[in-house]
């Protein structure tokens, strides 16, 4: 009878646990009911990353990086500690086997010896090492969906280390573009200056853009080594110098994903997987937790023999023993409920944590969005601002040649041209990298 009140008493604490499934909640919620913004003609339906972006050298770095990227190989082993532990978890609910051999001798006395054989074995009756064993699992799909985060992750900064180099090229080579018109404006000053059209003041002015413009070169070759250095890491190298990185000089073409309209959800990104796979796991814990309230069968068999010498105590004529054991908790000072009551707040924070990530997803989103509608904007009205400055540039430099200007308006000009052209090169950069943003918070990645 004190056995079947223990069953009742745990079963009815069992029966306590709250029935609603914050998992099943999370699993309603995945940005399905999000109104997203209308795209353009040009979006085109894209199932990973590299689906964006072509060109030359950038998938042999991607495949270096996801091979030895330090970040990445540590999340790795993250996932294979978490692959461990189900191995951990499960070896609960197998037999165990021990064995033993002693000798012992005293004086006056003959020598002894003890070996012992003992098999053992909980039986999961409550299936609470069942429980324990999916938590594991449920831990170690987490952990496999953030290792897959990491990985796409990883391949989008690749690409966007990739596009700020070239980027910083470009801007270099406008840069000596902008040096050599400045020299050879000094050699019309100086023309001008002895035919008695002009004043050394202008020669001034003009070297003093020249200077100016020489200090930016350095800038910008600093920018390039940076650059470079920041892709060396990703690609964990230790030389970062980069010396085999292509020559290339212009942008790629990066295609804008496309929303799967009119119905989108963002249940392919894998951090909300996992964050997901963390809510399920805390949710078996929660079982576990409960069922440590119930008690535990253990069974036992066991052999012992002894003798005067070792094989004569090997089990020449052993004894034996079964032994099974019902233990059942009865007083812990409320730590198994404290232990309850804290595998439910743990629970209850990771729900939150999975609508923390998916705010965060459907923010992501919708900022990629507006970006690339700003972005074709403001380079649709900087293209015809630098149409203008160039035709200004045209004339300007003619007016300056008759002496209808003076050189301070015709180094304006210039600057303005110039300073459009990089502000063009920039704004290309920045619409190429919001597209790759975009396709990851959509959840497009590189396939494991």
């Amino acid at each position: 009878m004190p056995f079947v009140a223990l069953v009742l008493t745990g079963l009815t604490a069992c029966a306590s646990h709250d029935e609603a499934s914050l998992s099943e909640s999370a699993s309603a919620m995945t940005g399905e009911s999000v109104t997203w913004q209308v795209q353009s003609e040009d979006a085109v339906a894209a199932t990973a990353l590299t689906d964006l972006v072509s060109v030359e050298g950038l998938q042999d770095y991607i495949d270096e990086a996801l091979e030895n990227n330090a970040s990445l190989q540590q999340t790795l082993i993250t996932l294979r500690k978490a692959q461990v532990a189900i191995k951990s978890a499960d070896a609960a609910d197998n037999v165990n086997v021990d064995a033993s051999f002693s000798g012992a001798k005293t004086e006056n006395s003959d020598a002894n010896y003890t070996s012992a054989l003992t098999v053992s074995w909980e039986v999961d009756l409550w299936q609470k090492i069942s429980d324990s064993v999916t938590a594991a699992s449920f831990d170690a799909a987490s952990a496999r969906s953030a290792y897959q985060s990491s990985r796409d992750a990883l391949v989008a900064s690749v690409i966007r280390s990739y596009l700020d180099i070239i980027t910083q090229q470009q801007l270099l080579a406008i840069e000596h573009e902008r040096l050599g018109v400045y020299e050879n404006s000094e050699s019309i000053i100086l023309k001008r200056y002895r035919t008695g059209l002009g004043s050394l003041d202008d020669l001034d002015n003009a070297k003093t853009s020249s200077a100016n413009t020489k200090a930016s070169l350095a800038l910008y070759e600093n920018a390039i080594s940076t650059a470079k250095r920041t892709l060396a890491v990703l690609l964990g190298r230790e030389d970062q110098s980069l010396s085999d990185f292509p020559a290339v000089t212009k942008f790629p073409e990066v295609l804008e994903p496309m929303l799967a309209l009119p119905e989108q959800d963002l249940a392919r990104r894998p951090d909300l997987q996992a964050a997901y796979y963390a809510i399920k796991a805390d949710e078996a814990n929660v079982k576990v937790a409960y069922k440590a309230l119930l008690p535990s069968i253990n069974l036992s068999a066991g052999l012992t023999d002894n003798g005067v010498t070792p094989s004569q105590s090997l089990f020449s004529n052993p004894l034996w023993n079964l032994l099974g054991q019902v233990t059942a908790p009865l007083f812990q000072g409320g730590a198994l409920r404290a232990q309850i009551d804290d595998a439910k707040l743990n629970t209850l924070n990771s729900w939150w944590q999975y609508r923390e990530t998916l705010l965060n997803a459907v923010q992501e989103v919708q900022n990629a969005l507006d970006n690339e509608k700003a972005f074709t904007q403001r380079q649709y009205y900087t293209d015809i601002a630098y149409r203008n400055a160039l035709n200004s540039a045209e004339t300007f430099s003619g007016q300056y040649r008759q002496g209808l200007v003076d050189i301070l308006d015709l180094l304006s000009v210039y600057d303005t041209t110039f300073n459009l052209q990089a502000q063009r090169v920039e704004l290309q950069y920045s619409q190429l990298s919001n597209r790759i943003d975009l396709g990851l918070a959509l959840g497009l990645g590189v396939s494991q």
